[in-house]
């Protein structure tokens, strides 16, 4: 045995630890997605006061008092920042700015990912930060990375996730969202692959309920059960002239909820399933596991039977791949000729499909194992 391994036996069992219990954890990295004007930048200004005075949030949870790091490429700190801290209550000399990245023989520049990482660890560790923003994340990766490949992404998000553990700060990522009309987990913009890094994905939203309400929801939890949504409302403070948030109260409406269209038929089953489906494949170049398809779907609620329609409907073909006890089937969308026009989804405009010794609908031989709804498993 070498020196390498780890014996779990070795390993000492902790607790999961909380900047904002079973919402956004310590040492992890969360996400916050939504569309613009739902208050985003707002709200994470709003939990930074609650860190900085170790005031409760509104579900009674009540955070250890910390320091707090906001890197953000949209507000001035001066006009916006500073002031939208003050009307939440904050503690300013917690509060800090990331500043310039200086390098010998370079010019001032706002930080990279993944190349500032160390720069960024340091920081945290420079402020003893229990919270670092993020916002938003597209705006500071650096030009080699491209935001909606799988490889790139993780890239960046494994180091942030090495920078949490090792400083114990929670890393609170912004995202916009798409213009998708997917499951909620798939509708942050660029690949699936960020929130799935993540340990905690949050949303925000209007209430399609209530107009002029916005509702903070969890869209996954890999650490703890999901808690209800909080509802809140974005007021001008009367003192500053800024943005504030106004807690609502607690709600049962789901991330689901809140994004599904007024009309459910705008958007039927198939539809999300086809987008879904597109999404996967474009983050894994095209072809991807049929396995790995099914459980990532059932994750996003897509049920079996019509991810498998939606599927055949995008002329998506299924092959197997290896030999032997190690071969197994794989989803690929082929070139050929236009035959499945876009049905509104977003990025194509028609998909093509096989015909050969693959059949009509593009399913090896028939024996595919994904063409069976009772042998699909999660």
């Amino acid at each position: 045995m070498t020196d390498d391994l780890v014996c779990i036996a070795d390993v000492e069992r902790q607790q999961v630890r909380w900047l904002w219990d079973r919402r956004i954890p310590l040492g992890k990295v969360a996400i916050l997605d939504g569309d613009p004007g739902q208050g985003k930048s707002t709200l994470t200004l709003t939990i930074a006061a609650k860190v900085t005075t170790g005031s409760p949030f509104p579900d009674g949870a009540q955070p250890e008092v910390g320091t707090v790091i906001i890197l953000s490429a949209e507000d001035d700190e001066a006009d916006t920042i500073r002031p939208r801290l003050e009307a939440a209550g904050a503690d300013l000399g917690r509060c800090f700015v990331a500043p310039s990245v200086h390098r010998a023989d370079e010019p001032p520049r706002p930080p990279e990912l993944p190349g500032d990482l160390a720069w960024l660890e340091l920081q945290i560790r420079a402020a003893r930060a229990s919270l670092v923003i993020i916002d938003p994340l597209m705006a500071y990766l650096d030009a080699t990375v491209d935001s909606h490949r799988d490889q790139d992404v993780r890239r960046v998000m494994a180091g942030l996730k090495r920078v949490a553990e090792s400083t114990g700060a929670a890393v609170l990522v912004v995202r916009h969202l798409n213009k998708g009309l997917g499951a909620a987990l798939y509708r942050g913009s660029g690949s699936i692959g960020i929130v799935g890094a993540a340990r905690a994905g949050l949303l925000v939203a209007d209430d399609p309920q209530d107009p002029g309400r916005h509702v903070l929801a969890l869209t996954k939890s890999n650490l703890a059960a999901m808690p209800d949504g909080l509802a809140y409302r974005i007021v001008e403070d009367e003192l500053y002239g800024v943005a504030r948030v106004v807690w609502d109260g607690a709600t049962t409406q789901t991330a689901t909820d809140l994004l599904r269209p007024a009309d459910p038929d705008d958007a039927p089953a198939q539809a999300e399933a086809e987008q879904v489906i597109l999404e996967l494949l474009k983050e894994m170049d095209g072809k991807a596991p049929a396995k790995w398809m099914e459980r990532q779907a059932a994750d996003a609620g897509v049920a079996k039977t019509t991810l498998h329609r939606a599927r055949k409907a995008l002329g998506v073909v299924t092959r197997r791949e290896g030999f032997g006890p190690k071969s197994h089937f794989v989803w690929s969308i082929d070139a050929g000729p236009p035959q499945h026009e876009n049905n509104g989804i977003n990025g194509i405009d028609a998909i093509g499909s096989v015909h050969s010794e693959l059949g009509t609908d593009g399913i090896y031989g028939g024996d595919d194992p994904t063409d069976d709804p009772g042998r699909f498993t999660r």
